[in-house]
């Protein structure tokens, strides 16, 4: 599978994330002012399994919560969609958020007193949609992630495992045209994370869902399209080398 390469880009496709000069700074206007990006530019097109790979203090976390609309840059352009989201209010942003982007966690963050089907509905309860095509949205999610059977099990009753197919199930909800998955298989033995990350190449080949995977794992990089590197707040990459320039020379 060829990695640390560029999109192909198509001219009658826009990115799905188009970032340019993004950085991030911390404690602005005090002695102890810290920038943590340094002028990441980032493009993903639809459809594309994207991992992003640094160690601890490489500034990822800060970045996969720039990429999920949870914080914003200090500087730069965000283009999510063909939405500039720095134009955004924070309740945009937030209505934004709630649409387009899933996020599946390492620690899986479902709600321990609801069931697996209580826990998928809620984020469609709060787009507003009706409580029956909620709990059908919610029971066919089920199915897609081998889950039909504990649906109605609380997280407490799940193994590591369950608990994040329940939790891909969650994110896929409102139907994102991003999933971020972040150390999504930190907390599970190495079986259990194969199990995950097949779920994510089915959504991914089968569905046409674009993934991004943040993570310190290069093995679970490597099962991925593309890798970009991040180090020191910047992306360590080759910009100029391409899917056709990788495919030419075996990579």
């Amino acid at each position: 599978m060829p990695t640390n390469i560029k999109p192909v880009t198509n001219a009658d496709t826009s990115p799905v994330i188009d970032m340019t000069g993004i950085k991030k700074s911390f404690y602005i206007g005090t002695k102890n002012e810290l920038e943590v990006l340094h002028g990441i530019d980032l493009t993903v097109m639809p459809g594309e399994f994207l991992s992003i790979v640094g160690q601890s203090g490489s500034g990822k976390s800060t970045l996969m919560n720039i990429i999920g609309l949870l914080d914003k840059p200090t500087s730069g352009s965000y283009i999510l969609n063909s939405s500039d989201i720095s134009l955004d209010s924070d309740e945009d942003t937030s209505h934004i958020r709630n649409k387009e982007i899933g996020f599946v966690f390492q620690t899986y963050n479902l709600i321990p007193r609801m069931s697996a089907l209580k826990n998928i509905e809620l984020p469609m309860l709060y787009a507003g949609v009706h409580g029956k095509a909620r709990k059908e949205r919610a029971e066919e999610l089920l199915e897609l992630v081998g889950m039909t059977e504990r649906m109605q099990h609380t997280p407490d009753e799940l193994s590591g495992g369950q608990k994040q197919r329940v939790a891909i199930a969650r994110a896929l909800s409102n139907n994102p045209s991003i999933i971020l998955a972040d150390e999504p298989t930190g907390a599970l033995d190495s079986k259990t994370g194969h199990v995950i990350m097949d779920i994510f190449h089915k959504l991914n080949e089968e569905k046409g869902i674009t993934v991004v995977l943040i993570t310190h794992s290069h093995e679970l990089a490597s099962e991925t399209q593309r890798i970009v590197t991040l180090s020191d707040g910047l992306f360590i990459d080759n910009p100029e080398l391409s899917y056709s320039d990788n495919m030419t020379k075996g990579i």
